[in-house]
């Protein structure tokens, strides 16, 4: 019997083996994954960014850079849940994944169920430490996300975004409540090669700020911390103080 508790969640497999992949697809689809395929490091960083996985399977040995230095620089950019794939079993290779920032480790050859185990654990763990973008998620009574269908809405209407403004409200959403600075949101939205042009950042703020508040001058949602970046309201913690305030 599949669980439905994960069916939305994308995850993406990076293996340079298209037999590997293909094994793996089956296996996590069957389980009712989505799931999205790299074939090399700088494939697997484009889409971390671009198409926003619940969690990334990296093999280490890669064609173009290895398993390591993609992790080293999904982190700059995101934090995704990673599980480590490796055919190396030593100790000594499983602590270097970790201090590099990886949440998990396998050893090939694993079994389909160890593997889907592991995931679901992953994102288990990952989601009950932060804040969930899965679901329908109320802001207020005007705001609406729904990131599983890509859909934004604002007093009733079905607000249309554009690429770039749909990862940037993701990861300000993502974080609500804490402080993402410039070079952090320029890094994870468009790229660690952008790093030195933080107008990228001011301009698609503006642009999701005239899309979502209803007064942009004076933003409710997307709070500017001067010199430092941007905090999207903490809107689980105001729902809370709103209910306690309310009770007699």
């Amino acid at each position: 019997m599949v669980d439905d508790s994960f069916k939305n969640r994308t995850i993406l497999v990076v293996d340079d083996e298209e037999r590997m992949v293909r094994f793996i697809r089956l296996n996590l689809e069957h389980d009712g994954f989505r799931v999205n395929e790299a074939y090399n490091g700088t494939e697997a960083i484009n889409q971390v960014r671009s198409n926003l996985p619940d969690l990334v399977l990296l093999d280490i040995m890669l064609p173009d850079i290895d398993g390591y230095e993609v992790l080293r620089i999904i982190r700059e950019v995101s934090s995704v849940p990673v599980i480590m794939l490796t055919a190396k079993g030593e100790e000594d290779d499983r602590v270097r994944g970790l201090e590099l920032g990886a949440d998990d480790y396998v050893t090939k050859p694993f079994s389909p169920r160890e593997l889907v185990s592991r995931v679901r654990a992953v994102l288990r763990r990952t989601e009950s430490s932060g804040v969930s973008t899965h679901g329908l998620i109320e802001v207020d009574d005007r705001l609406k996300l729904d990131f599983d269908r890509r859909e934004i809405w604002v007093d009733g209407e079905l607000v249309k975004l554009r690429p770039t403004e749909y990862r940037l409200l993701y990861h300000l959403v993502q974080n609500a409540g804490w402080v993402i600075t410039h070079d952090q949101l320029l890094s994870r939205v468009w790229g660690y090669e952008y790093r030195d042009e933080p107008h990228y950042v001011r301009l698609y703020i503006n642009y999701l700020r005239k899309k979502l508040e209803q007064d942009p001058a004076n933003p409710k949602y997307i709070q500017t911390e001067r010199g430092v970046g941007y905090r999207f309201v903490d809107f689980r913690r105001q729902k809370a103080e709103d209910k306690n305030s309310a009770l007699p």
